[in-house]
């Protein structure tokens, strides 16, 4: 390798071991599958290295950054596969952004470079010409911008605005499609076993039961959360949160390795068993933005990494799960949620002609749209004292061909970057030189 790979690997093994470093010693062995799986393709680096991607936006310098866009509640990992069905809660089937892990204060672009950039990675690998993701990007950022507008435009309650069975087509409808005739029951039949007439967690590679002292101290965290929920979204219901069980879980997405996780089976509704509710326990992390932009008012805001992502997940998503919450175990944060069954990501596999991918864009832009400027009635507001699509409309006032082509520009820019840096990647890591975490 040259002198300047020699530098941009050398950078990558920097920024991917200070991200990951405690819970590469938590886990070794889960960070050896995540960084496999990254080695898999470009795109599956990109989507495992958002810790390098952040550092390298906020080197930018950003003409639409100033001191309102500038700190924006923005998703901090928006990619492509972002996207996917989750039931409101006001019962409607919904089509948005998911996985707030990473969600922080920053700059509204960075959200949209990141899509584009993931948009302009995937499509390369789709043999796509140029021009044709070019154009894909643009459609996307107008989609965006004309839903911003509308937010700006109008007094009504356009957090109201949702992609649901009956205003979507396409992709985005047939997943929708796909996640209604998902079930509770064969959900719960997947993860538990019924024993003297009671429901149970039953025991497997995924899922651990616990000792007494173990047990204990989760359950005293189970309480403490239900201290975070809104009153406005609890259940009135007396059995609704009685446990019925409780196990140590794995498995969930590879981002998350080496973060302790629990499964809690609660009675729902009523004490029929088809009725259980399973609640998530995920250890907070933090953020990789966190790392880039320095703000003592979130370091002194919130009390954990859990506390974190559910004050962020509020303020992006509109009318959010009435069950998430926070907890701590041991002073730390844990974000508590439920595991519906009827959560499903969109499939791009697919996906592959641009007239197919075009109508599906503008509905994610108009999504992106949403999380960035309509939040939950129970949000807190207090870190974001402005109307978001405000301060988007005033930046870029009459300059959104330019707005378009410099995000553009950089989408297929940072798409050729992640390609050789999945290619140094690979090498490094093969070398033992990530995180001094060998390959074998």
């Amino acid at each position: 390798m040259g002198s300047k790979d020699d530098a941009r690997s050398q950078q990558i093994s920097d920024v991917l071991g200070d991200a990951f470093a405690a819970l590469l010693r938590a886990d070794p062995h889960g960070f050896r599958t995540k960084f496999r799986k990254m080695a898999a393709d470009p795109f599956a680096f990109f989507r495992g290295s958002a810790c390098l991607f952040s550092a390298d936006v906020a080197e930018l310098d950003d003409a639409w950054a100033d001191d309102r866009t500038s700190r924006v509640w923005i998703h901090g990992d928006l990619h492509v596969e972002n996207f996917g069905t989750y039931m409101n809660d006001e019962g409607f089937l919904v089509f948005d952004v998911n996985d707030f892990d990473e969600a922080y204060l920053g700059h509204f672009s960075w959200d949209l470079r990141r899509f584009c950039a993931s948009l302009a990675l995937m499509c390369w690998q789709k043999a796509l010409p140029e021009e044709d993701i070019r154009d894909l990007a643009a459609l996307y950022l107008r989609s965006y911008l004309e839903q911003v507008r509308r937010y700006c435009a109008t007094d009504d309650d356009l957090g109201d605005f949702s992609l649901r069975l009956d205003n979507t087509e396409g992709p985005v409808h047939a997943v929708l499609q796909a996640a209604r005739t998902q079930t509770r029951i064969a959900m719960l039949d997947s993860m538990t076993e019924v024993v003297d007439h009671e429901r149970r967690f039953a025991d497997g590679d995924q899922a651990r039961h616990l000792s007494a002292s173990e047990r204990s101290q989760v359950l005293a965290a189970f309480n403490r959360y239900l201290e975070t929920i809104p009153e406005s979204k609890r259940f009135s219901q007396p059995v609704f949160y009685d446990v019925k069980d409780v196990v140590a879980s794995t498995g969930f997405g590879i981002g998350s390795a080496g973060l302790p996780a629990y499964n809690v089976l609660i009675e729902g509704f009523n004490q029929a068993l088809e009725n259980d509710i399973v609640i998530s326990m995920k250890q907070g992390n933090r953020p990789t933005l966190a790392r880039v932009v320095d703000d003592e008012r979130l370091t002194d805001f919130f009390e954990n990494d859990g506390h974190r992502t559910v004050v962020s997940q509020r303020a992006l998503q509109a009318h959010a799960d009435r069950l998430l919450g926070w907890t701590t175990i041991d002073d730390t944060g844990f974000v508590v949620s439920e595991l519906s069954p009827y959560e499903l990501d969109l499939e791009w596999s697919d996906v592959t002609e641009p007239e197919e991918i075009a109508p599906l864009l503008a509905d994610l832009g108009r999504a992106t749209a949403k999380v960035h400027c309509a939040s939950d009635e129970d949000s807190d507001e207090r870190l974001v004292d402005f109307q978001t699509e405000e301060a988007i409309v005033a930046v870029i006032g009459d300059r959104e061909d330019e707005f378009v082509e410099d995000l553009v520009d950089f989408a297929v820019s940072y798409a050729a970057t992640a390609r050789r840096d999945h290619a140094l990647f690979v090498e490094a890591f093969r070398a033992g030189e990530i995180a001094d975490l060998s390959a074998t």
